[in-house]
Parts: structure tokens; C-alpha cells; sequence
């Protein structure tokens, strides 16, 4: 069991199609496919990361991966995705 949260955002990476590699503090890697999130017809914030530029601007704060126009990630639900796990279970 961790002490600490193990879905905390370590690295983030922009691929091709919309996707996004990522690493956590516990090690786990993956990949994120955003496009039906961004590309859905009720997508809000998310619009803003159709833009190539937007989208390849994306970083980590406070364990978060975040882009500049303010949209940001759950990291626990990134990491409940790659993992399968209930992040709140481990």
C-alpha cells in the first residue's frame, strides 16, 4: 500500500491523434486517447485542445497534466484507465 498518492502525473508526453503518454510516481506508463473526449459534441473546455499548438503545449503542475488555457486532467482517472485499478483502493 503507498503512502502517498500513487497516480500523481511524473511525466506527459503529446502523441500523434490526440493522445497523451504518461508516467506516474509509482511507474506505471501508458497512454491517454483524448480524442473522443476533445472531438464530442458536448466537449466544453476540452474544444480549446483541437489546436495542434494548444494540444503540444501540455505540462505537469501539482502532479496534474495541464495546459496552458487551463484545461487540466484528474491524474487519478488517467491512472484507473492504464492501471484497470480503483486508485482509491490501493
Amino acid at each position: 500500500m503507498y503512502t502517498v498518492e500513487p497516480w500523481i502525473v511524473t511525466g506527459v508526453r503529446p502523441l500523434m491523434g490526440r493522445t497523451l503518454e504518461v508516467e506516474f510516481r509509482d511507474g506505471t506508463t501508458g497512454s491517454v486517447d483524448l480524442q473522443e473526449l476533445i472531438y464530442s459534441s458536448d466537449a466544453g473546455v476540452f474544444e480549446a485542445l483541437r489546436d495542434d499548438d494548444e494540444f503540444a503545449r501540455v505540462f505537469i503542475e501539482h502532479g496534474a497534466v495541464t495546459w496552458p488555457c487551463g484545461v487540466d486532467l484528474a491524474p487519478d482517472g488517467m491512472w484507473a484507465e492504464i492501471t484497470g485499478k480503483d486508485p482509491f483502493e490501493v
